[in-house]
């Protein structure tokens, strides 16, 4: 039997002509996966971009969806309100077209003098309910005529007018806001054609009579 000598350490083989160092284990090469980690995670992360950029296509899409629906909820709105006026304004209109009849005879009454009592008191709130309403009475003596807004009813020719002018108000107008529910039913007169003829000769002759006096233009 062989007897081991002990606090003696085996060595490996050592082949002639190698170094120490030689003999020592090697650190273990990368292995395939982990080379290829890198590449895995580079396309993952192109893939979330990828999904964020749909997200945020996606989410421009319905921003401006919304947008579109505000817009048009809005352009609703107020065509709403539009309408809502213009209806209430007809409504009103119609209303205090009937109640003309009735200021009428409140007009006459009041041009009689009898306007009195109670019945004055009646005409006078009717006719602030119907100015809070918005009626206007138009129509005065010794305006011009305008067709837009006067009916004419009587027709005579005057020396003192120098156009149509409305020299009697038989129907006083009524109108609200910029819309006349009635025009005004007047009596006008015209110009005299002879008188405005003779206003033109006199006036041509003062002319040529101061000419005369002045000793007219100088003759060559």
């Amino acid at each position: 039997m062989t007897e081991e000598t002990p606090g003696f350490d085996e060595k490996p083989d050592v082949p002639s002509g190698a170094t120490p160092e030689d003999a020592e284990p090697q650190a273990a090469s990368p292995s395939s996966e982990e080379a290829a980690a890198p590449a895995g995670d580079a396309s993952q992360i192109a893939g979330l971009v990828a999904q964020l950029d749909q997200v945020r296509t996606a989410l421009n899409e319905r921003t401006a969806d919304v947008q579109r629906l505000q817009a048009e909820y809005q352009n609703y709105r107020r065509r709403v309100d539009r309408d809502r006026a213009a209806v209430k304004e007809v409504a009103i209109a119609n209303l205090l077209t009937e109640l003309l009849p009735v200021l009428d005879d409140i007009g006459r009454a009041r041009e009689h003098g009898e306007l009195v009592g109670g019945f004055k008191s009646v005409a006078e709130s009717t006719e602030t309910v119907a100015a809070k309403l918005g009626l206007q009475q138009f129509g005065k003596e010794g305006e011009p005529f305008d067709p837009t807004i006067h009916e004419a009813l009587m027709h005579s020719y005057a020396p003192d007018v120098t156009e149509t002018t409305c020299v009697a108000i038989l129907q006083p107008g009524y109108r609200i806001g910029e819309r006349t529910i009635r025009p005004a039913r007047v009596a006008v007169a015209e110009p005299q054609p002879g008188v405005q003829a003779a206003k033109a000769e006199g006036t041509e002759e003062s002319g040529g009579s101061d000419d005369k006096e002045s000793g007219g233009p100088d003759e060559g």
